[in-house]
């Protein structure tokens, strides 16, 4: 592995008693398979995957160390001598390469989704339906051994050492913190005590896995919840635990109640690591960051400036599992990069699903979605160059197939184009250049610009060559019923959301926006947030310090939880009036997903957008909107209405191909289209290119 792209990433981190081979920590995520019948097996081959893609350190998923800090009631657990052998399936599977592995302890506290759940005090978490019980000092005590036993069994398990979960709102997190820790006792008040299980667990760990076993504890640095820690607090943590025997500190960033985003796709690249850079002025045992670091040229010019030891990248080696090695041959650009999306990781895991990736839907299907070499290589047609037949091309054409791409657009892409466009949704540039490069690198002939006739396509493509065609065209705008619609589209009043987002079609003040999907939203966030091309600024997906005012975080720490007062937050003059409607009577923005939908709808908040759910279109006029909710008509005045709503799939092409001989497939939004769906359309992509 050489070091010379990036020589503070790839360098090696000596701890004492072991060395790690780069300063690639692959961070915890859970993924489903801890509780899968079978699961340990996938896990391993999961994990081993990413082993040999040269991560130097790698954590697993958060493991409970008894019954009742488990995540659900069949969570995963190590608190028995028989669940050892499961485990070793993923030790002995990682050490095949030179990586190391840590076994996160995890134990969940008021965040446990079942009746059994305890913590420091009786107060409800927001984010769980079920009112913990307050925690017995026996029952403290007896949990700091089962800490340490658990350590023991990882040891045991041959997994090189443990991560303590002490962030993110978890038990230890939560007897940190006065807003849950409200006991009287020797554990609750004063810093000192709240921190006692921190430290306790720490050092009974230690004397249970002994000096050469690698303790990682995960502290909450910046908690950004009211009645979280202050900074001379988190500092005072950090030193005990320092003291305690831990080997390495890892940044925790915000409770899950937290209402500042910290991972989605608008959150600024890197956006904490200046409070781990903060932190190294305090202790002297080397310090891990985290958050949105998704690509190598960031990872390194963190490390580079000093700003800490080590960085932690949990989604990107869901999106690619050779991201380090990519990086050590100088091959970034061939790094299927991490958007940020959370659609099918961490969604998934909040809908008790399994885990998986977006951009990569291979990712925990290592045993199931396997790209082995074709018996028969074919001549394939690929037709549509948006997600879907972006991604099947490149899939077939590792298995050996020859791969053609046709498009009737002048650039690859598809919908991609419409969403880079979004502010805080330009890493879309990034799976762009990925699969730019993919094409190249597999030899597929890509045809822009293609006038495949219908009624003599099937002619074309059969004296070509081609043995099977993929249908990957799409959807098709579905026409609405309502009264009035063809005169505002033909006085320009009514517009589709591609003339808006593609066609840049110039949109007056006052909007009323029909549809409030995933596209409805879209344009929302492209109407409040776009700046004019003449601007000075920048969006805030690439201004830290303003994104950070605008959630109201303060970088200079000086409230707990480094929260700004209200009135230091920034408020926004809106630049239109705008009305998301819907039809269905549910919460306007219900159907996004659970980890990003609610900073889709907080940030519209402040821009002001009106949101209307129930609405009933009755006819648009001269002067607007006319709808109605709950039995009352309102005329919405507009100057606009965006139809966001109302499409099927685009499968134009099927009846003439199928009639010409040619075995047709469809997949993405030709094959459905309820809603623009990126994650469907590339699993079915890699489901085809798998069995084709």
């Amino acid at each position: 592995m050489t070091t010379a792209a990036y020589p503070h990433l790839l360098a090696p981190l000596d701890l004492g008693f072991t060395k790690l081979a780069n300063r690639v920590l692959m961070g915890s995520m859970h993924t489903g398979l801890e509780e899968e019948r079978g699961g340990f097996a996938k896990l391993a081959a999961f994990y081993q995957a990413r082993a040999k893609g040269g991560v130097g350190l790698i954590v697993t998923g958060g493991v409970s160390p008894n019954l009742r800090g488990r995540i659900a009631p069949f969570g995963s657990e190590l608190s028995h001598f028989w669940q050892v052998n499961k485990h070793k399936q993923i030790t002995k599977a990682v050490h095949q390469y030179p990586t190391k592995i840590c076994l996160q302890l995890l134990h969940t506290g008021r965040y446990a989704y079942h009746p059994f759940a305890v913590a420091p005090s009786k107060i409800r978490s927001p984010i769980s339906p079920f009112t913990p019980s307050a925690m017995s000092v026996r029952q403290i005590k007896s949990t700091i051994k089962d800490y340490a036993y658990a350590a023991k069994l990882a040891a045991k398990a041959g997994y090189d050492g443990v991560e303590i979960m002490g962030s993110e709102g978890y038990l230890i997190n939560q007897f940190a913190c006065i807003r849950t820790n409200k006991r009287a006792d020797e554990w609750g008040g004063s810093i000192d005590n709240r921190m006692r299980l921190a430290i306790d667990t720490i050092k009974a760990v230690r004397a249970k896995v002994g000096e050469q076993f690698i303790i990682i504890f995960r502290l909450s640095m910046i908690d950004l919840v009211e009645g979280g820690n202050s900074w001379q607090e988190v500092v005072t943590m950090a030193k005990a635990v320092e003291k305690a025997g831990a080997t390495l500190i890892n940044t925790g960033i915000g409770w899950h109640e937290a209402r500042v985003p910290t991972i989605v796709t608008s959150v600024p690249r890197a956006a904490f690591t200046w409070v781990t850079e903060r932190m190294k002025q305090e202790v002297t045992i080397p310090l891990i960051t985290t958050n949105r670091i998704n690509t190598p040229g960031v990872a390194e010019n963190i490390l580079a400036t000093g700003q800490a030891d080590m960085v932690s990248m949990a989604r990107p080696f869901l999106a690619d599992p050779d991201f380090v090695n990519k990086a050590a041959n100088d091959k970034a650009d061939e790094i299927n990069t991490c958007i940020g999306c959370n659609q099918a990781c961490l969604d998934h895991v909040f809908e008790q699903k399994r885990a998986s990736c977006l951009v990569n839907p291979m990712a925990c299907y290592e045993t199931e979605l396997v790209l082995e070499k074709a018996n028969k290589s074919k001549k394939l047609a690929v037709i549509g160059a948006g997600p879907a037949g972006l991604a099947f091309s490149v899939y077939a054409a590792q298995r050996g197939h020859q791969v053609e791409l046709f498009d009737k657009g002048s650039e690859i892409g598809g919908q991609f184009n419409v969403a880079k466009q979004i502010p805080g949704k330009e890493e879309f540039f990034e799976t762009l250049r990925y699969f730019n490069k993919q094409l190249s690198l597999h030899g597929i002939k890509v045809h822009l610009n293609s006038d495949l006739a219908i009624d003599n396509c099937a002619e074309e493509l059969l004296l070509s060559g081609f043995d099977e065609v993929i249908l990957a065209t799409g959807i098709k705008p579905r026409k609405l019923t309502i009264d009035g619609l063809d005169d505002g589209i033909a006085n320009g009043k009514v517009l589709s959301y591609l003339q808006v987002l593609r066609d840049k079609i110039e949109v007056g003040k006052n909007v009323a926006i029909i549809g409030a999907g995933g596209i409805g939203f879209d344009v929302a966030v492209y109407l409040s947030e776009s700046l004019p091309a003449d601007s000075a600024e920048k969006p805030l997906s690439h201004d830290l310090d303003a994104w950070l005012k605008n959630w109201g975080v303060d970088k200079n720490y000086q409230q707990s939880g480094a929260l700004l007062n209200k009135a230091d937050i920034t408020k926004h003059t809106p630049t239109r009036n705008i009305t998301l409607l819907q039809r269905k009577p549910s919460k306007v923005g219900k159907g996004l997903g659970k980890t990003s939908g609610w900073v889709h709808r907080a940030n519209l908040a402040k821009h002001a957008v009106t949101m209307v759910a129930g609405a009933t279109y009755k006819a648009i006029t001269d002067q607007g909107l006319l709808i109605e909710v709950d039995g009352n008509e309102q005329l919405i005045e507009v100057d606009n209405i965006i139809i966001c709503a109302g499409q099927e799939p685009n499968r134009d092409l099927q009846q003439v191909l199928l009639a010409g001989g040619l075995p047709v497939h469809l997949i993405g939004g030709a094959n459905v289209a309820a809603e623009l769906d990126a994650k469907r359309a590339i699993r079915q992509a890699a489901e085809l290119a798998v069995k084709i």
